[in-house]
Formats: structure tokens, sequence, C-alpha cells
């Protein structure tokens, strides 16, 4: 068979009903990895699901415990590896998925529709993890089979996966795991498909995601609350204090005002991929603000290579039942988003020097949870090159290369500890409710999806080890 023969078979396996088959069969395990009560479930998506399809496709499989939970958390967040090596001389792929998904949040989707039953309305089907990543992780081993099949069971290069079953939760242990295996997970290029397309009618590449830090701003003045006709004038108050230490960090209309937590720049090669680029565009997209942010910067730099600052829940006094009394305490959870060349060891450092030099002493700083480090790979590397003509020849259309996500994953993993260049292929569409009731994908862009991915294999088989070799 040629490649145009095999994209077709792909398409006849959507066509067929084999591809909304199988999703039914991933979105009905209620794989919530957020929900301790689940956890079963996480096993089960793996050893019921993934470990008979991978072993079909000649990979030696298993299931691997998680290296960092506790006695509190037997059994949580689980990962399956596997391996297909044809020779070990040849190219190696290393591919990635996440079989959990967020709470399902049952009571809060629309009539006739559930969290964990895939069901079709016109070009939408909707389910828990039909966008991310149950959706998108069944595409690339359904693609990978086509090709397998095509070359009569010989692909021309090796393939590793980690599946992993707390993404939701943070990728507990991910980078844990990459460390204790480096050796057995060793390959020559990373691609893996999650997040979003730009849009749901261009095939789009990115080539790594911005980071993400959260902290938290405490304001304890005193114990309890004091009334406010009484004390009015003689307390100061923990909700102004706090209002006035964020307002010093980012100004009325988004501009960030501490120079440590900006990045050092924004490289040309970054400038120039993102040029004609829109943002904002598509069903149920929100209206930009365009006057909001960086004002240097166009919307498309903002959110792809630029730094944002956002202030996500604030709380001071009470607010469902407010009374008349001054609050002693108040906080705020924030986050930063960030690109790569930004100084994400000391952020911490730099916010406690910022707030300690106006004067804010009495406003308390403290990361929470783990930093996800942002990353990057050169928009010249060659298997840039290759992927972007790889998803021309199969759609017909020029695909969007965007130097990174606007959002977070842990392909700082990826990158970082395992040294890999990292291509990812996004099946989803921006308004796809993901996180939300009324999750969802788009029939068309999956089927485009199996054909762009089935193309992309096939073309690694033929051109995998040439343009290895040029990097």
């Amino acid at each position: 068979m040629d490649r145009q023969s095999t994209i077709e078979g792909a398409e006849f396996y959507f066509d067929s009903g084999c591809y909304f088959s199988e999703l039914t069969k991933r979105v009905g395990v209620h794989s919530e990895s957020q929900n301790h009560d689940a956890f079963d479930q996480l096993h089960a998506y793996l050893q019921d699901i993934m470990v008979p399809e991978l072993t079909s496709l000649g990979f030696q499989t298993r299931i691997v415990a998680n290296p960092v939970t506790d006695a509190d958390q037997p059994g949580s967040w689980p990962f399956l590896i596997a391996q297909r090596i044809e020779d070990p001389s040849q190219l190696t792929l290393l591919t990635y998925g996440h079989g959990d998904v967020v709470n399902g949040y049952d009571d809060q989707w629309k009539t006739g529709l559930s969290p964990w039953k895939l069901v079709v309305d016109g070009d939408r089907w909707y389910g828990r993890g039909t966008a991310d990543n149950k959706g998108q992780h069944t595409i690339n081993f359904a693609a990978l089979k086509q090709v397998i099949e095509a070359k009569n069971g010989k692909l021309g290069f090796n393939v590793k996966v980690i599946l992993e079953m707390g993404e939701e939760a943070g990728s507990p242990g991910l980078a844990a795991l990459c460390e204790l295996h480096k050796e057995e997970l060793a390959a020559d290029l990373f691609v893996a498909s999650d997040g979003p397309r730009l849009s749901a009618e261009h095939p789009t590449i990115f080539l790594g995601s911005r980071g993400a830090f959260n902290f938290d701003l405490k304001v304890r003045l005193r114990d309890g609350a004091h009334h406010s006709g009484n004390w009015g004038g003689l307390l100061s108050n923990a909700g102004t204090r706090l209002a006035h230490a964020w307002a010093s960090m980012v100004d009325a209309k988004g501009k960030i005002l501490v120079k440590g937590l900006l990045p050092a720049r924004l490289p040309e090669l970054v400038r120039t991929a993102l040029k004609d680029i829109p943002v904002g565009e598509g069903d149920n997209a929100p209206v930009i603000d365009v006057n909001w942010g960086e004002p240097e910067l166009t919307p498309t730099e903002r959110v792809f290579a630029w730094n944002t600052l956002e202030m996500l829940a604030c709380k001071t006094g009470n607010p469902d039942r407010p009374v008349n009394a001054i609050p002693g305490y108040a906080s705020a959870h924030c986050q930063l988003r960030f690109v790569v060349e930004s100084d994400s060891e000391h952020f911490l450092k730099h916010i406690r020097e910022h707030l300690d030099e106006l004067g804010f002493t009495d406003v308390e700083v403290t990361e929470t949870g783990h930093t996800m480090e942002a990353t990057r790979l050169d928009p010249e590397d060659p298997w840039v090159d290759w992927a972007l003509g790889s998803l021309q020849k199969t759609t017909g259309k020029k695909p969007v290369l965007l130097p990174n996500l606007g959002g977070s994953l842990p392909n700082d993993v990826f990158a970082n500890i395992l040294n890999l260049p990292t291509v990812w292929v996004p099946h989803s569409y921006p308004a796809c409710s993901q996180h939300a009731p009324n999750e969802h994908v788009l029939a068309p862009v999956c089927r485009e999806a199996l054909q762009i991915m089935t193309g992309l294999f096939w073309d690694l088989s033929e051109q995998g080890s040439f343009i290895q070799a040029k990097r």
C-alpha cells in the first residue's frame, strides 16, 4: 500500500464507526484522577483498554506504580510504559497521552447528556475525555495501527509510550518516573497530542508550552473583624492592603509591573512565526479585550510569547454575608503563565523584594503546588519543517505553527529530562468545553486528525532517519 491508500484506510476506520465505538468504551470509564475514590478506574483504563490495544499492535506493556505517592494514596495515578522495538539501531519515537479526566460534574451537563456516555449532536460528540485526552490518544494509536498494517507489520522505526493517569491532578510522579526510567525511555523524537488547535479549521503544531507558577498572597493583620463604625479610621483593612499590593504588581490593564516576572526578550524567530496568526476566533469564543496586557505586543504575542499575571480568586471578610466589620484577613490565589527565558527559579524572590520595597511587608507570599516549567523547541529544528510539510501534504492546508501553547503541559519532562525535540499535534479546538460540563469534540476535526496522524507516521517511516541525520 502507498501513503494515500493508508490514509484512506484511516478514513474508512472513522466512517465505519470504529473510532466512535472505541471512544465510547474509553469515555465510559470514570477515570477521574482528582477523585480519590476513583483510583480503581484509573487502573481499569490501563489494564482493560490500553494494555490489550497496545499488545495487539506488538507492544510489550507494563503498568508501573507511581513513584511519589505515599501510604495515604495507595494505587494512585499509575503509569503504563510500552515499547515496540523493531531494531534498536533504528529511529525511536516516544509518544504520550493521559487516560485520566477531571471530575465529571454529572448534574451540570445539558439535558440528555452525560459525562460517561458518548452522545452525538450534529458534528459534536459529547463526553468527558473526548477532547482531553482520550479522544486524542485514541486517534494516534488508531493511526499507528493503520501504518503498521499497511507496511506488513514493519514501521521502520521503534515506538515507546508513556500513558499517565494523573495529568489532571498535576502529573504527580511523571518527572520522577522519567528520571528513574530514563534509559528505558530514551528516544530520538517526541510526538503527542493534547490541547486545542488554533481553531477547528486550522491544523496546528506547537513546540512546547508556557509554564505555570501559582502563588498565594495573604494579609494577616489581627484575629477576627471589628465594627467598622467604632474602629473605622483606626484599624488598617486587610482587604485594602491586599488590593493595593496586587495593584502594584499588575496595572489596571493587565500589564505586569514586576520586572523579575517578565521574560528576558521576545525572540525574532518567535515574533515572525506568530505574525500572521489570529487569536480569539471560532464558536463560543469570548470577545478579546484588545487593550489588555502588554501594550507593545499584538494579542497573539501576548498569549503565546509573553508572560501573564492573573488573580484567580480572592477573599476578604464574608462575601456571601457581608457585615459592618473591618476584616483582619485577606487572601488571593494568583498565577503567572510564563514563557522560556523567564527567571522561574526566583519568581518568589522577585515578588517578595518588590512588595518589601513598596512597604507591603505585611503581605505574605507563598508558592502553591508544583511549578510547571516553560518549554519551546527551536522553530528552525529540522523536525519542525518536516512535521509542517507532512500536515500540509495530507490536508492541502497550510498548518499553523505555534512556538508554544498558551496553556501548560508537562512538556518540560520530555524536553528537559529526556532531552527530546517535542512536536505536539492537537486534535481539539478552543471551544470544546474542556474541563467543564458539556465537553465535546468535533467529528470533522477527529476525521481530519486521523488522516493527519496516519500521514505523519507514514512519513516518519519513510523520512525519519534522514531528518534525524540533519539535526
